[in-house]
């Protein structure tokens, strides 16, 4: 079955809602391993509220009170995220991981986002906003992505589209687009289920394909 880890160009991007699309298209389990803030409503609650197919979604390895960065959360609760506690969940299902924040968000004083992906060892599928500055942090985060050679599913539009700056992205970076998913006023099991629906015979590609075949 196939691993996805879903991270984002800068916070507040719709990783969840993106991970949501993902995980209802592939019938997929869901593991968000770091929520920090909103315990309320969870990314977690999110998924299991909007969708329908989503099979298992496994409990966060670490919940944090505080919505800023992991390793100052963990700072204030007197905790420390330790990279070697991270271990993909047992299942036959499709998996879908989203991450927090950016690939350079810090986990520790030692470890960043891109550190846990790297030991994770699945591929990353990038979610991008169009805001002004969105092609700097997209191709950047794909330049990092590469760097480590990290494999590179591909490339998911999300909000208002701008079709300059994605035509940009997608000629510079050679990255595969995924999809775009349109802004909605109204989060609903609907939108997320038509969402799925589309984007899922761009996804079927990459299930069990070779990481190696994959973009670096």
């Amino acid at each position: 079955m196939s691993k996805f880890f879903i991270t984002g160009i800068d916070t507040n991007i719709g990783k969840t809602v993106v991970s949501t699309i993902l995980a209802e298209a592939l019938k997929a389990d869901y593991w968000k391993p770091i929520q920090s803030g909103n315990l309320k409503e969870t990314d977690s609650d999110f998924v299991k509220k909007y969708a329908e197919n989503v099979q298992t979604v496994h409990d966060e390895t670490y919940l944090l009170n505080h919505p800023v960065s992991p390793h100052l959360a963990a700072k204030i609760e007197n905790k420390y995220i330790n990279i070697k506690s991270f271990t993909i969940k047992n299942s036959s299902n499709n998996l879908i991981i989203e991450g927090a924040g950016g690939l350079m968000v810090p986990l520790s004083d030692k470890s960043l986002i891109k550190d846990l992906i790297i030991k994770l060892q699945i591929p990353v599928i990038v979610v991008s906003k169009n805001y002004l500055g969105s092609i700097n942090h997209t191709l950047l985060t794909i330049q990092v992505l590469q760097q480590f050679n990290i494999p590179i599913a591909g490339i998911i539009f999300n909000g208002d589209s701008n079709k300059d700056s994605e035509d940009y992205i997608l000629q510079y970076s050679g990255i595969r687009l995924l999809g775009k998913i349109p802004q909605t006023d109204k989060m609903s099991k609907e939108f997320i289920a038509e969402q799925a629906k589309m984007i899922y015979p761009n996804l079927l590609p990459l299930l069990n394909e070779p990481s190696e075949n994959l973009s670096l």
